[in-house]
């Protein structure tokens, strides 16, 4: 029976569908087959279980893939490059699913009901859709500086990215000065709790907006929601005019994590604008959203497509994927400086179903002089 199990699979294949698992029962099982398969090599297989037998992340806050035919051996990999044939394919790919878009009374739907669409997906995922963002002090440790348990980001140096301070050199806060957070589209909290849990900072105060008010209403009820630590309110941050509990030229930092992505494209300059009216002198904007070619755009079907690169999903919120050109332009043309712009290229790995899943993410710091 089990050598029939094995048979018609490569050996590669078979030993990484083993190392799914590594529990001590599996491992001695993996073994016991080897003894009926006198195709498996039992010492190369050992080898491979004890080489992955510990999978913690190596110090830097990244693991590079050293060889092509390793890739199942960890679940993700970080600054995966491209190569030509995969760029192409993922062109004609959008250029396939973006062949046929909305008719103008589909667009006009979108656009008057989209806080009800939001509403609609917290009111189905409450608070279990999007997980706790405990790598923000990796990548932005300027949101809790007196946390020193993240790793230390080490940043690839390449033409395509650009870091010109890294790992908050600018974040000096004088004691006792109160510091204020601005998260826009901070959902159900997944980025303020993890501040307020990681950071013992008594000046800090957070502030978070989002679109849905269900989204306001389910981080309220949560017991981490602590109203002298933080505020969440209801703002539809395309308008023009914001009504906010705060001043403008107050604010030390403003979060833009998956955020922008979600806004009309003819409007993020408006989003961008008032971002910077309500930063104090030498603020800082943290930001993190979707890139040109992510997973997330290549898996679109046909009819998805609102405009170029602006999709709707199944559920009727919208996305966005950036370039870093367009990032760049963005918020220096409202007067930022840049600090950081760059592409983080994510290769994740289904070890069980044998899949990888190429994810683009576009990451920057934006200051205001």
């Amino acid at each position: 029976m089990i050598p029939v199990l094995i048979r018609g699979h490569n050996l590669e294949t078979v030993y990484y569908r083993m190392l799914t698992k590594s529990s001590s029962i599996t491992r001695g099982t993996v073994l016991i087959i080897c003894r009926y398969c006198s195709n498996i090599n039992s010492s190369k297989l050992t080898e491979i279980l004890e080489k992955t037998r510990y999978r913690k992340k190596p110090p830097g806050g990244s693991r590079y893939l050293p060889e092509p035919n390793k890739v199942f051996h960890f679940n993700a990999w970080d600054n995966v490059q491209w190569n030509e044939e995969q760029e192409k394919a993922a062109k004609e790919k959008v250029e396939l699913n973006s062949q046929l878009t909305f008719t103008e009374d589909r667009l006009k739907d979108l656009n008057i009901n989209a806080d009800k669409h939001w509403d609609a997906f917290y009111e189905i995922h409450q608070n279990r859709f999007f997980k706790d963002r405990h790598w923000l002090f990796t990548e932005f440790p300027e949101l809790a500086p007196d946390n020193t348990t993240a790793p230390v980001r080490v940043y690839p140096s390449d033409g395509e990215n650009t870091t010109t301070i890294q790992n908050g050199n600018k974040v000096s806060q004088a004691i006792n000065n109160k510091r204020y957070i601005f998260e826009i589209g901070c959902g159900v909290g997944n980025t303020i709790f993890p501040i307020l849990q990681y950071s013992t900072d008594p000046n800090l105060f957070i502030y978070g907006c989002d679109f849905s008010s269900k989204a306001i209403d389910i981080m309220t009820q949560n017991k981490l929601y602590d109203t002298n630590r933080c505020k969440v309110f209801v703002l539809d941050a395309s308008k023009e005019n914001w009504e906010v509990p705060f001043h403008e030229k107050s604010l030390d930092i403003i979060v833009l994590i998956f955020v922008l992505s979600a806004i009309d494209p003819t409007k993020m300059n408006i989003v961008i604008n008032q971002v910077y009216k309500y930063l104090k002198s030498g603020g800082l904007v943290v930001f993190r959203d979707y890139g040109l070619y992510d997973l997330a755009q290549l898996r679109f079907k046909k009819g998805r497509c609102i405009s170029n690169n602006f999709y709707a999903r199944g559920d009727n919120t919208k996305v966005y994927f950036f370039t870093q050109e367009e990032i760049s332009n963005l918020f220096k043309s409202a007067g930022f400086l840049e600090e950081q712009n760059l592409v983080d290229r994510r290769l994740q790995v289904n070890r069980g179903k044998m899949l990888t899943m190429y994810r683009v993410w576009i990451q920057g710091k934006y200051r205001k002089p």
